[in-house]
């Protein structure tokens, strides 16, 4: 088995999105995308340069061809997706309040999908820990319970196993049990790096604050509490460390989080400081939130490198605007006021 950078298991789906502006109700008729938080991390991370698989499972229909052409087209290894021949691959609608909030519809088509039908026996589990890291999320947990069992054996101890990377990704209507705060806390406390939103954290846990969430989840060695468009903070080992997110003229707030996860990790893989890892992560994500739908294209590498070296002062005069990540420009020159 080749071991690759990082590998990512979980559910994607068709995107359908309106082609113009409007209701679900209203638009005649729709665009078609694909959409998955896992998979979303490792086009990011293949885009970027890496070596990436994604382990899932599609539908045996048109969707599932789709969905897993446009992810192989990243680069990502997809050679261990499974096809099921009785349940179908997932779709979600979904459409934009505003040009740049969080207003927006959406309309889930997955309860039966056969991502549902993941297990500890349907997935291969020497190919989902053939990779130096593993990407999870607490989506995959809340399909079914051969799923949770699955990222429960997956987040267990075990020797050799790869770094654990653990996305909260808490999704209030997957769970209708009430115990989605409990199991994603037991998680998240069974991984190696964890990422949650200060938000997030406060409506699944009632948190208030980044100290309260590093209380709440002790035992990861990292832990990232991403804090929207005032930065992230880094809690690695006894460091705490802070960082502000540039300011972003945002075309549509999707996909932000995974976008963030996979610069994240990209510096985290190529063994860059803490400060680093966190600008990374705000520069990807800031690529998202300039382009419509979940997938966004990372900055090349040496245009982002030369970013996130910025002092602190030239940092927080950064602004990212639509097609910043093709700029040739000086990074003093990429939108700063």
């Amino acid at each position: 088995m080749d071991i690759v950078d990082v590998v990512a298991l979980g559910e994607s789906m068709i995107a359908l999105r309106p082609s113009r502006p409007g209701r679900l109700a209203d638009v005649p008729s729709f665009d078609r995308g694909v959409g998955g938080a896992e998979s979303n991390v490792v086009c990011a991370l293949a885009a970027a340069g890496h070596t990436a698989r994604w382990v899932g499972r599609v539908g045996a229909d048109g969707f599932g061809d789709h969905l897993v052409g446009t992810i192989g087209s990243y680069g990502v290894d997809v050679s261990r997706v499974r096809r099921d021949p009785h349940r179908p691959t997932g779709v979600y609608f979904r459409t934009a309040g505003d040009r740049s909030g969080d207003a927006h519809e959406v309309a889930y088509y997955r309860a039966g999908s056969a991502a549902c039908a993941m297990s500890v026996d349907t997935v291969g589990l020497d190919a989902v820990r053939a990779g130096r890291v593993l990407h999870l999320t607490g989506i995959t947990a809340a399909l079914s319970a051969d799923c949770l069992h699955l990222l429960r054996e997956l987040t267990a101890p075990r020797p050799g196993r790869p770094l654990v990377s653990f996305d909260v990704n808490h999704r209030p209507r997957l769970w209708t049990d009430g115990d989605g705060p409990r199991i994603l806390r037991e998680l998240a406390r069974g991984a190696d790096l964890v990422f949650v939103g200060e938000d997030e954290a406060a409506e699944v846990w009632g948190l208030d604050g980044v100290h309260a969430v590093r209380a709440a989840i002790p035992e990861p060695e990292v832990l990232v509490v991403k804090q929207g468009a005032h930065g992230a903070t880094l809690f690695d080992g006894e460091r705490v460390l802070h960082v502000p997110a540039p300011r972003v003229d945002v075309v549509a707030a999707v996909g932000a989080g995974d976008a963030f996860a996979a610069g994240f990790l990209s510096a985290t893989l190529r063994g860059l400081p803490a400060r680093d890892r966190l600008r990374h992560g705000h520069l990807t994500a800031a690529a998202a939130l300039t382009v419509p739908g979940d997938l966004a294209v990372p900055p090349a590498r040496d245009h982002a490198d030369r970013l996130a070296a910025l002092d602190d002062t030239a940092w927080g005069r950064l602004r990212l605007g639509p097609g910043w990540t093709q700029s040739p420009a000086a990074p003093e020159e990429v939108r700063t006021p």
